[in-house]
């Protein structure tokens, strides 16, 4: 006997384009605004369904990043002004454009994968034992705001927060564990790999400290 399926997965199917288009805007809306409840809806959906929304979002995020980005490089002098003209503007700006596009797009994918499974790894060590599958499925949708709104600044940095925030809803939902535990894992997952960064990054300031001589007062 086969599971009912959510309707929001018919955003998938053989539909017109101004309905999907539709569909996705309310899952969209839903991730935002109501992300518990969106959480359960989407419970049945396969690898394909999560990577198909998630590409959407990535492109959605791509398409108004990459003009910003381009805008501010140009507006840094003569050196990134270049660079930005070898990106997008000059006599290569749409192959420098597509090739932005293409690297933003394939790192969103890899992070996406190498994230989910970081992130499992501490799910399943806090009692999560639905699989990878629903861990990926938490980052890949609870990353809704982050990809919408993260291009604008400073609200970026809210819209980033608000994800961290729905990764721990997530977890909760489609792992099925409790809240405290979620949270547990969602932040030893974003935690560690920060405090990381940062013990390599004084690292390096230290050993550049101190093989580059200290300029002497008076020479």
């Amino acid at each position: 006997m086969m599971k009912n399926r959510s309707p929001w997965l018919n955003i998938f199917k053989s539909r017109p384009a101004d309905t999907i288009r539709m569909e996705y805007f309310e899952l969209m809306k839903g991730f935002v605004l109501s992300p518990a409840e969106t959480f359960r809806k989407v419970r049945d959906t396969d690898y394909g369904e999560t990577l198909a929304y998630f590409l959407a979002l990535v492109l959605i995020n791509t398409v108004l990043s990459i003009p910003l980005m381009l805008l501010a490089l140009s507006s840094m002098g003569p050196f990134f002004g270049g660079m930005a003209g070898r990106l997008g503007f000059g006599t290569l700006a749409g192959f420098g454009i597509v090739i932005v596009a293409v690297m933003m797009i394939t790192g969103a994918l890899i992070f996406l994968f190498i994230g989910a499974a970081w992130l499992h790894l501490w799910v399943y060590l806090f009692g999560g034992r639905r699989g990878y599958r629903e861990t990926l499925k938490a980052l890949a949708f609870g990353d809704t705001p982050a990809l919408l709104l993260g291009w604008i600044p400073l609200v970026g940095m809210l819209a980033a927060i608000w994800s961290l925030v729905l990764f721990v809803l997530g977890v909760r939902e489609l792992q099925d564990i409790p809240t405290t535990r979620a949270l547990g894992a969602v932040i030893l997952a974003v935690i560690i790999p920060l405090l990381i960064l940062v013990v390599l990054a004084a690292f390096f300031f230290i050993a550049y400290s101190e093989i580059t001589p200290m300029p002497v007062a008076g020479f």
